[in-house]
């Protein structure tokens, strides 16, 4: 009894100091009596597991080391090498154990480092989007990614970070083929005749694929135009397997066809959001007009306007002004940016969705910034289990270096309520797109740095189970209770937001992370929940990827893990990571593919002439259409919801 007592104290002398500082800003947020949470049943995922750090994969089967990549490369007689490189490997299926440089970041990749993966490490690398990745069956390059890339049965992944990365970009290419020397740790790279050979062949039979996908679904589809640059690209690789000599000339100019067919091979569809995430850098009227026109020239509809990100928001609020934050982003003073864009986007028929930053405020120092929010509030910054004693919040080491806020805490639930209301209540955008509705990612295996052990969050837990969390080991029965208490936090913000978009007609989209099991383990972002639950219009999912069979099987895994009343947009990562503009119209089409309600672009500031002047040439290009008919989609997928199909816009050949 008096241990119950002593916590009953502990806890109402934390509420008594929350509420002073409340009182003290004039802000009193609306505090509900807690309640022991209903744990959140989630579905069991049936998929692959897919750890962000492997551990035990001994069921799995790695390439022999008599396989073709292990074997040293011999050029056939008459085969011409164009390139030869070689490089030092850092680690082949890193763990945090074998790779203690890559052990805090997403697939245990370090800074600067060369990493082979083997299906021995998982079914993909789990790496994130700031490298790139050469994907390798047998000894043959057969495609280039950027990001968490499928392992190949029969292969391995060649992945790279900074200067690794550059060093994959500048030797590797499709058709390179490849030799792995174990015993001194290089990757060798040969660029030959034959991978000119195989790129132009692997090319034109994608081309090809794609033509006969789109002249299925409509009799009227235009399949002369794109047909005539494949023919071209099958008389120059004729040429090219006729004259050795200028092999590469030939097979360069069959490559260059091939991707005009791939660049007009997709036809525009109506009804399909065509969006893009903006960070936004105009300060003026003019500014604003121009990046709109620019966007409408690229066919975009939908912008997804970043609002508020850093602890900022682009606006002069009110809500941030009565907390004593800073009011406004101190560059855009002087004027209503987010006004101006809603105003002149609707003039063009572009639709405005506030992109929401909600609980990561950035990774300036709070103590060197004493008007943020967490330099006013640094009870409200979340903390790792290592920090508790700190009165500091920690950093997210895997994220820039960033600072998220607490998700249980009744004063961040609150803030961030007021922030969202204000900008529906304003400004009336077409919808808001929540980011960063989740914990701090959490990559290490060490128990230390999981998140949410918070001052409010440990003597709320505790207050509940009779248990601080900071005592209970991953092996212990209540961490599966620790799990669902943060999971629920995230989720009841959700179904706020979610509600006051339903009151107010506005559109509640959210960006998740493909992986579930990773989403849930890591970041505690239950999305199924949210969606079964009907909490929100539509999920955003970013894609890091520039290939299209992981793309394709990630698009899946989200479609039928979601109900059918969740809307589905495809967030794509190719123009971040650099990939080609045909990247980009490969994962559109995996994105049609899986009947996907649209595609939104990661982002505005990587979306370059090349990229704009692709997607006006056919995907995005809007025109009168010959006749629009019903499709049907050519893959059996039983457990996807079916949508309208309607919308195909077909058109003739330019002049």
């Amino acid at each position: 009894m008096t241990m119950k007592i002593k916590n009953i104290l502990i806890m109402l002398s934390v509420l008594f100091i929350t509420a002073a500082y409340a009182a003290a800003e004039d802000i009193t947020p609306v505090l509900t009596a807690r309640r022991r949470p209903q744990p959140i049943q989630t579905q069991p995922v049936v998929t692959q597991p897919s750890q962000t750090i492997n551990l035990d994969n001994s069921e799995i089967l790695s390439p022999a080391d008599d396989a073709p990549v292990f074997k040293p490369y011999t050029p056939a007689k008459g085969e011409v090498v164009f390139s030869y490189t070689k490089n030092l490997i850092n680690s082949i299926d890193p763990t945090a154990y074998t790779n203690r440089k890559g052990s805090y970041l997403p697939g245990a990749r370090g800074i600067n480092q060369l990493v082979i993966y083997t299906p021995d490490y998982g079914p993909r690398t789990n790496t994130n989007e700031f490298g790139a990745e050469a994907i390798v069956e047998g000894n043959t390059v057969t495609e280039l990614s950027g990001a968490d890339s499928l392992i190949p049965p029969n292969g391995i992944v060649i992945s790279g970070h900074g200067k690794a990365k550059n060093w994959i970009n500048s030797s590797i290419k499709i058709g390179t083929k490849i030799y792995i020397d174990k015993t001194s740790n290089l990757v060798y790279t040969y660029t030959t005749s034959e991978s000119y050979i195989f790129e132009s062949e692997k090319k034109i039979k994608e081309a090809e694929q794609m033509l006969q996908y789109y002249r299925s679904l409509s009799p009227d589809y235009n399949w002369k135009f794109p047909n005539s640059y494949i023919n071209d690209a099958k008389d120059y690789l004729k040429k090219a397997r006729k004259n050795p000599e200028e092999v590469k000339k030939y097979s360069q100019a069959a490559i260059e066809a091939a991707n005009d067919a791939l660049k007009s091979v997709v036809p525009y569809k109506n009804g399909e959001l065509k969006g893009i995430w903006l960070r936004p850098t105009e300060t003026t009227e003019d500014e604003i007009i121009a990046t709109l026109n620019k966007l409408k020239k690229a066919g975009i509809d939908n912008i997804f306007l970043e609002t508020y990100f850093h602890g900022k928001t682009i606006f002069p609020s009110k809500t941030m002004a009565a907390y004593g934050f800073t009011p406004q982003y101190e560059k855009f003073e002087g004027i209503d940016p987010l006004a101006i864009w809603i105003k002149e986007a609707h003039k063009r028929n572009i639709k405005v969705h506030t992109w929401f930053e909600t609980f990561y405020v950035g990774p300036l120092t709070p103590k060197a910034n004493p008007h943020s929010i967490l330099g006013m509030n640094p009870s409200w910054g979340n903390k790792i289990k290592k920090d508790v004693e700190s009165v500091d919040p920690s950093k997210s080491t895997s994220e820039h270096n960033g600072y998220f806020l607490d998700p249980a805490n009744p004063y961040v639930q609150d803030f961030i309520i007021k922030l969202v209301d204000e900008i529906i209540t304003r400004y009336k955008p077409d919808g808001i797109n929540l980011d960063y509705i989740r914990y701090p990612n959490c990559v290490s295996l060490n128990e230390d740095t999981n998140w949410g052990y918070t001052d409010y969050a440990r003597n709320d837990f505790k207050m509940i189970y009779g248990v601080d969390p900071v005592n209970i080991l991953k092996s212990d029965p209540l961490w599966l209770e620790w799990n669902n208490y943060r999971r629920e936090q995230i989720t009841n913000m959700v179904k706020k937001i979610g509600e006051m978009g339903r009151r107010s007609h506005i559109y509640v989209s959210a960006v998740i992370f493909p992986d579930r099991k990773a989403a849930l383990e890591h970041k505690q972002q239950d999305w199924k929940t949210w969606s079964t639950r009907n909490y929100l219009n539509a999920f955003t999912p970013l894609f890091l990827t520039c290939d299209s069979k992981t793309a394709n099987k990630m698009m899946s895994d989200v479609i039928n893990a979601k109900s059918g009343s969740t809307d589905f947009y495809a967030g794509l990562f190719v123009t971040f990571m650099g990939g080609t503009d045909e990247d980009l119209i490969r994962l559109i089409h995996e994105a049609r593919k899986v009947n996907a309600n649209g595609v939104i672009l990661f982002d505005y500031a990587h979306l370059n002439n090349k990229y704009i002047n692709t997607l006006s040439r056919s995907v995005f290009a809007s025109r009168s259409p010959i006749r629009k008919q019903s499709f049907q989609t050519q893959q059996a997928q039983p457990k996807i919801q079916p949508q309208d199909k309607k919308g195909w816009w077909i058109f003739g050949k330019k002049n």
